[in-house]
């Protein structure tokens, strides 16, 4: 019987840490956990810019939760033109003041799977500014990339 109310006594204990743990990556993280919607993307690569925004008749969402982040974009036609549009991934991150990482784990261009990627946020109301390097020496990437989000209320 002893043993029985000490399993727990044991089990709430652990319960009641890794809740306070959740809260604090979650209070740490508040600002950019929901749904982003991809407004305005640029490329730099050696010095030339070049405006990457999703055309008219496709769209960006990026999801984040307290420790993983989705990117979705598709065509707005459901796959019904010549060129169907559909790219996703998803992975873990880590949010310290402005500084972002990404772990991409899943992503259907799989060269760029498990690879990191360093960022600075910005947050501007309701905008979100993320900037950084993009570098896969195999595959000859190197650019700095500008994305904004508006969040999706």
């Amino acid at each position: 019987m002893k043993l029985y109310f000490l399993a727990i006594i044991c089990a709430v204990a652990i319960t009641s840490c890794i809740q306070k743990e959740n809260k604090t990556a979650l209070k740490t993280t508040a600002p950019l956990i929901g749904t982003w919607h991809l407004v305005l993307s640029k490329s730099i690569t050696k010095g030339v810019t070049t405006t990457t925004t999703p055309p008219a008749d496709q769209e960006m969402i990026k999801m984040f939760n307290g420790t993983h982040f989705a990117f979705f974009t598709h065509d707005l036609q459901q796959g019904k033109v010549a060129n169907p549009v559909y790219e996703s991934g998803s992975g873990t991150y880590k949010l310290s003041g402005n500084d972002y990482t990404e772990h991409l784990a899943y992503c259907n261009y799989r060269e760029w799977e498990n690879r990191d990627f360093k960022f600075t946020l910005e947050f501007k109301g309701d905008t979100l500014i993320q900037k950084g390097i993009e570098k896969i020496e195999k595959l000859h990437i190197n650019r700095e990339i500008i994305e904004e989000y508006v969040k999706i209320r």
